[in-house]
């Protein structure tokens, strides 16, 4: 029933539509050019995009040391984007992984805003007085031939092609307007009560909205003054809507897709526009009143498109002097509002609450991605990081799962110290919890995750980052595959340590004992900030201890083989699960060793398997 009602609603929308075509042709050159502008918008941010790479990001990270540097990114890349929505969500991305500070991202944010008024200037001073398809027809031919080159001549004709349906696009929707004109005017005699204005905002608001693109409201304002069919204070009012609308809608996805310190800076973007909303509305008509004056100083007190687009300068010039020299406090507040969560010592809390059978067990939640969201799809770079974070809670969560394969709690992990009275226990018939279940509602559900996040990502344009994605799928099979392994163990493990008169039983022990070392060991080594040969001095000894281990305990086996300790059977079983911990401690060798080898500081990062997520640099920041 839901499915077929999800069906009916767009095709009715459609058709709805599709009607209106037929009985206007005003309302149909309006949507058409609405679709070219909002296409041109489009086309323009994915060519700055591609053309940048990465560079934007690194300008970003470096552009955050003072606040009024800050201030500056932000209004410079909003007027080079000609997005707000592009650019708030894209530093509530990199505030969510760690490459900028919450004090950063708010300049930021302050200059983002200020930035939106270069939109539309440019907007306003193109004026209604003359078409500019004549300059877009050739931008168009310059565009598609473009894209016939090398991958940057293609993204720089994206960009072009994105300024030329810009350019149809406003020149559709104002032949729309001109002959819509007729159905809705509302630049007759009109009470101005506040009711009436806070009308307008609503419209504005609802536009902005649907359109997800508060330039694309301000164009058919722009082009609604031009062509007379509202007045300078409806227009202004509207504006007021959209910018209002803007930051909601940005917020909501900023909010849904950004961890705490992403829902933060989506909060102050709300705050901001929602506050000097309000002000301006309070004091819409004096505000009027400064904008015509304004202009008429520069002699165009005539001319309501530029009052409109000075109105919109005063509109984020206030809300930046009110942010302004708030923003510390701001910031303080915020973390109390909206503090940091605690991370617990413990991911994998199912043995806590006691013995489970099977079908109990199964009915547990599931472990899921916590870095993976939209907001880190931003970019490149975020999504990096995004994945680096990942790979360390998959990390922690298969060690955890190794170890519970082990019949060990998780503290055997953490604890500075062992318990030995614990490790040399043996396990009853109801401990333990089943590793096949675990992996499938811990690892399994992460991994696949982390799969599809990365499979989102077009990495053949980036040649740059797909030897550091290929480093990711590989860390993140290793760790599965070190899990497998441990299910494979858990069954024999579990046999032979609960049968004490079984001749294997202190060999398996044995074994138990050393995967413990080995889980603490690649616990403690991840989290080792030390100079790059001391740190690779400490694998090389317990890589060497393991491997003493191995030959020792192989040769005890085959000692007892000969002694008639052990029979045939119970040495083929031994050496099996040997060859099970030999692979598990390589797996974890693997991971810890990413990065070494090419200097990538983020793939070191991924070693951090078994540290507390809040101990991460990634997290710090």
């Amino acid at each position: 029933m839901v499915r077929v009602k999800s069906f009916v609603l767009p095709v009715l929308a459609l058709a709805i539509l599709s009607a209106s075509f037929w009985y206007s042709t005003g309302w149909l050159q309006l949507c058409a050019g609405l679709a070219l502008f909002l296409f041109g918008m489009q086309c323009l941010e994915e060519g700055l995009k591609e053309l940048a790479g990465s560079r934007l990001e690194q300008l970003l990270e470096r552009s955050t040391a003072t606040p009024l540097k800050g201030l500056m990114f932000g209004v410079g890349g909003t007027m080079i984007l000609q997005s707000t929505t592009l650019m708030s969500l894209l530093t509530i991305a990199f505030i969510s992984t760690g490459l900028i500070h919450l004090a950063g991202g708010i300049s930021i944010l302050l200059g983002i805003n200020l930035g939106t008024s270069g939109g539309i200037w440019l907007l306003a001073a193109a004026g209604q007085n003359f078409s500019l398809s004549p300059l877009a027809l050739p931008l168009l031919v310059f565009g598609v031939l473009a894209g016939f080159s090398s991958p940057k001549g293609k993204a720089f004709g994206r960009i072009v092609l994105g300024i030329a349906f810009i350019f149809l696009g406003i020149d559709q929707i104002k032949s729309g307007f001109t002959e819509f004109g007729s159905v809705i005017d509302l630049a007759g005699p009109m009470d101005g009560s506040f009711t009436v204005q806070l009308s307008f905002v609503a419209i504005g608001l609802v536009l902005t909205a649907i359109l997800q693109s508060s330039h694309a409201t301000l164009m058919l304002v722009l082009a609604a003054l031009a062509g007379g069919q509202i007045e300078l204070w409806q227009g202004i009012a509207i504006a007021i809507g959209g910018n209002i609308g803007s930051s909601v809608t940005t917020a909501f996805v900023g909010w849904l897709g950004g961890n705490r310190s992403g829902q933060r800076l989506a909060l102050v973007h709300a705050l901001f526009n929602i506050l000097t909303g309000l002000g301006t509305f309070l004091l819409l008509s004096p505000l009027t009143w400064v904008s015509q004056a304004l202009m008429g100083v520069f002699g165009a007190g005539d001319n309501t498109l530029l009052q409109l687009a000075m109105f919109q300068t005063l509109f984020n010039g206030i809300g930046v002097l009110l942010f302004w020299p708030w923003q510390k406090q701001l910031e303080r507040g915020l973390r109390r509002v909206l503090p940091d969560r605690k991370e617990p010592a413990v991911l994998i809390t199912d043995a806590t609450t006691g013995p489970r059978n099977l079908v109990e067990q199964r009915d547990l939640p599931e472990s899921h991605a916590r870095y993976l969201n939209e907001a880190a799809l931003a970019s490149v770079d975020t999504a990096s990081r995004a994945v680096v974070q990942e790979l360390q809670h998959l990390g922690r969560l298969s060690l955890e799962v190794i170890c519970h394969a082990l019949y060990q709690p998780v503290e055997q992990l953490i604890s500075r110290e062992v318990d030995e009275a614990r490790l040399d226990a043996r396990p009853d018939e109801t401990e333990g919890l089943d590793t096949e279940d675990l992996y499938r509602r811990h690892i399994k559900v992460v991994y696949s995750d982390l799969l599809g996040f990365m499979s989102r990502l077009d990495t053949t344009k980036d040649e740059d980052h797909q030897q550091f994605w290929m480093t990711c799928q590989m860390a993140a099979l290793q760790l599965v595959d070190a899990v497998k392994d441990a299910k494979a163990l858990q069954k024999n493990l579990g046999r032979y340590l609960r049968d004490e008169r079984s001749l294997a039983h202190e060999h398996y022990m044995e074994l138990r004992r050393h995967l413990l070392w080995v889980l603490r060991q690649v616990r403690e080594v991840g989290g080792l900030e030390v100079p790059d040969d001391v740190w690779r001095n400490r694998l090389d000894w317990v890589d060497s201890e393991a491997a003493k281990f191995d030959s020792g305990f192989r040769h005890r086996i085959f000692s007892d083989v000969r002694k008639g300790q052990l029979n045939n059977l119970q040495a083929s079983s031994l050496m099996h699960d040997l060859g099970y911990s030999v692979r598990i401690t390589q797996s974890f060798r693997n991971v810890l060793q990413l990065g070494l080898a090419d200097g990538d500081e983020l793939l070191r990062e991924v070693r951090r398997l078994g540290s507390d997520d809040d101990d991460s640099p990634l997290i710090r920041a």
